[in-house]
């Protein structure tokens, strides 16, 4: 990588390096094609397709990463994920960006299982996100109609996750 820069450009601006290259690995691992984050008056975007811009006192970008190569999993949900769509209404959503875990730890059981009965506020899976495990729970009570993910898998924002009727 050509990503060699010291932590301080010809601008003066602070760049952690550290934080780019998780940034840009954690946009392999989960087939993402932007991550954008924001630390006070400091902002971070690594994309695929483009660069990574800091956008404080520099319009000009830093360090761009390779484009990363299609991963052959990303095409394997969109043939499933058609049919899902119409069973979707009402569906838990998650919110935000990361990979889902529908057990507590690995080697431990569900959460829950389809025909389950769940409690209004009962975790039903977590969503990690910047390595922080967040427990998304159900909005009502009711009977685990379908689960929309895997373990493990990469999520989006407003993705359905979950059917409780």
């Amino acid at each position: 990588m050509a990503e060699r820069k010291g932590s301080a450009g010809k601008s003066g601006m602070n760049v952690d390096t550290s934080l780019v290259r998780e940034l840009a690995e954690m946009l392999g691992d989960t087939g993402l094609t932007e991550i954008e984050v924001e630390d006070g008056d400091r902002k971070i975007r690594v994309s695929r397709g483009g660069g990574v811009a800091m956008a404080a006192a520099a319009p000009a970008p830093v360090a761009a990463p390779a484009p990363a190569a299609p991963a052959p999993a990303a095409a394997a949900p969109a043939t499933d994920s058609a049919p899902a769509e119409a069973d979707t209404a009402g569906a838990i959503k998650s919110p935000m960006v990361g990979t889902v875990y529908l057990a507590p730890e690995p080697g431990a059981a569900d959460f829950v299982k389809v025909g389950d009965s769940v409690k209004e506020g009962q975790t039903v899976l977590i969503v990690e996100a910047m390595k922080v495990m967040n427990p998304i729970t159900a909005d009502k009570a009711g009977t685990v109609k379908s689960i929309l993910v895997e373990n493990a898998q990469p999520v989006e924002f407003d993705q359905p996750l979950v059917v409780i009727g």
